[in-house]
């Protein structure tokens, strides 16, 4: 019997105990566990809300440590630096851009010139092979001619054409054509073609 009544005196002292500890503790702590759950999903941080409130109150604000505020100051200071280098970036390319642009503007530019230079210089050569045609055939109707006909008209044309026809025909008609001419005329062309075929010389 004695030892059946210290047996239930135990029971009756650890019952309140553990009536406290199922009956608060434990839903206290699963509430507030779930709670944390709960606000952690919604995106709430409980932990920096306590930490926010707690730097408003003067005895545990100087219980947080300063190194958070420090940090965020210096990632602060640091996202700004980078902003401002991104922009400094973003200027620099848009100046090689235009750097760019004006070249390749200038490039067509040179490209049109060159291509305008290029017709220019195809027209000139025409018209010195169309000249060098007209030339041969001007040579080709005075060898034709007799000479009694080619000396007066060489005579009253310029000088400088005149011995330029002169030193491009055949030799046997240029003689029949000097023949033709007076004694000065024939002298002064032949003067000119001995000093032109000294030159060429």
């Amino acid at each position: 019997m004695g030892k059946k009544t210290g047996k239930n005196r135990n029971e009756k002292t650890t019952s309140p105990f553990q009536w406290v500890l199922f009956a608060g503790i434990i839903p206290l702590l699963f509430a507030v566990v779930t709670t944390l759950v709960v606000l952690s999903l919604a995106g709430m941080n409980i932990f920096e809300k306590a930490k926010e409130a707690g730097e408003k109150i003067p005895v545990i604000s100087s219980v947080i440590p300063t190194d958070a505020k420090e940090e965020a100051a210096k990632l602060e200071a640091r996202v700004l630096s980078l902003q401002s280098d991104i922009e400094d970036k973003l200027s620099e390319i848009s100046t090689l851009k235009g750097k760019i642009n004006s070249q390749e503007k200038e490039r067509e530019n040179l490209l049109a010139e060159q291509e305008e230079l290029q017709s220019k210089i195809e027209e000139l050569e025409q018209i010195q092979q169309e000249n060098k045609r007209a030339f041969k055939e001007m040579i080709s109707t005075f060898e034709t001619m007799s000479a009694k006909s080619a000396a007066p008209v060489l005579v009253n044309m310029e000088k400088e054409k005149a011995i330029k026809i002169l030193s491009n025909i055949k030799p046997d008609t240029l003689a029949k054509i000097l023949e033709k001419m007076s004694p000065e005329d024939a002298a002064m062309y032949t003067e000119q073609l001995s000093a032109e075929v000294n030159q060429e010389r």
